[in-house]
């Protein structure tokens, strides 16, 4: 045979093989998904802020929320400081709007970005801090406290750190360059371990009156504090992971297909990851720099997503995103009301995650390739 001969049998394939796979793609991944599915995800989304407003400290009732809303910024009356309308103006605007909204962002952040590296690495045991992002952001939140830093410090420094941490993670998959994937799983573990005993070295030398109590209840995750300045500082990074995810819905369902079936089909394999890796790690480096280390999210909301609409991550990632935003906004009115002390919700989030994922795991197993 000659070697033209071979190189068309090679191109042959090769267009038959992606023809194949996409075929293959389109039939698993093509299941529409009734819209009364999405219209129930976005209204017990609204009944839960709804719910979330009116329990607890500061509890504005719906009709007050929505005259306070509406005089807020259509009235033309002015403000007396210490009046009813002041009041609840306040409690609107600087108290339940910031911390609803943030504690939103950061489920939505953590359940998008486990179900996309879930996706990327084929194995619905990955959730978002498999490279080192928590470890990371830990460590450089960690390092400010130690240093008496402002919060506006700390929270830069725990973004900067899970940045860091993935960005070695990458740099250390090129050692293994036959597997991509192992070269990331393997770059991930040896640097949350070196960050982790970064943070027991910070542990070691905090003022254990002062500074170890500080950081310690930092680690376990709390939304307690949260005000627009925390608001203000996570959304646009937020945003930006949101938005380099769902664009890479497509790309996600083929590469489930296996590396050569994705570059036969045309997908740029190498370049889906990374942006991946980019998207999922600015999600989880700003969520853990604004509320600290909230376990269990990204791994257990995929898999209810996953079992409500199925593996296409074109639905997929929007679907985990609202279901994170609603779960993660149940837990933290569970925080704030079972007791008269505000639960961590890292403790809590760890604590219901472990039946629910036995359950979800039980169940969906099905819907895994």
């Amino acid at each position: 045979m000659s070697k033209l001969e071979t190189t068309l049998d090679a191109e042959s394939s090769a267009s038959a093989s992606a023809t194949t796979a996409e075929a293959e793609a389109r039939r698993v991944f093509g299941r529409k998904v009734p819209l009364w599915v999405y219209g129930l995800l976005a209204l017990a989304l609204l009944v839960i802020v709804l719910v979330s407003f009116a329990i607890g400290r500061f509890a504005i009732a719906p009709g007050e929320l929505v005259s306070g809303i509406w005089r807020h910024f259509f009235a033309a009356e002015t403000i007396t400081p210490g009046s009813d309308y002041n009041r609840i103006d306040t409690t609107i605007f600087n108290i339940r709007i910031p911390r609803i909204l943030l504690v939103m962002l950061v489920g939505a952040a953590l359940s998008s970005a486990g179900a996309a590296y879930q996706g990327m690495f084929k194995n619905p045991l990955v959730s978002p801090d498999l490279l080192g992002a928590s470890a990371g952001a830990s460590l450089g939140a960690g390092l400010a406290m130690l240093f008496n830093q402002p919060m506006a410090v700390v929270q830069l420094c725990a973004f900067g750190g899970g940045l860091l941490a993935v960005g070695l993670a990458v740099g250390l998959n090129s050692l293994i360059r036959y597997d991509p994937v192992l070269g990331l799983v393997l770059g991930g573990i040896m640097i949350s371990t070196l960050f982790q005993s970064g943070m027991s070295f910070v542990k070691l030398f905090a003022d254990a009156q002062d500074k170890l109590p500080a950081l310690t209840f930092w680690l376990m995750g709390s939304f307690h504090s949260a005000n627009l300045k925390d608001l203000t500082f996570a959304v646009v990074p937020l945003l930006c992971g949101f938005g380099l995810l769902l664009v890479q819905g497509w790309n996600l369902n083929v590469l489930s297909f296996g590396d050569e079936e994705a570059r036969a089909m045309g997908v740029n394999t190498r370049r889906t990851r990374l942006l991946v890796i980019i998207g999922s790690t600015l999600l989880a480096s700003v969520s853990v720099a604004v509320a600290g280390l909230i376990g269990w999210v990204g791994l257990v909301i995929p898999h209810l997503a996953r079992a409500i609409v199925g593996p296409n991550y074109r639905v997929l990632l929007p679907c985990s995103l609202f279901i994170g935003a609603s779960y993660l906004l149940i837990v933290d009115d569970i925080a704030r009301n079972l007791t008269s002390y505000e639960i961590p919700i890292g403790i809590l989030t760890a604590i219901l995650g472990v039946p629910f994922f036995v359950f979800i795991f039980k169940h969906n197993m099905k819907g895994w390739r």
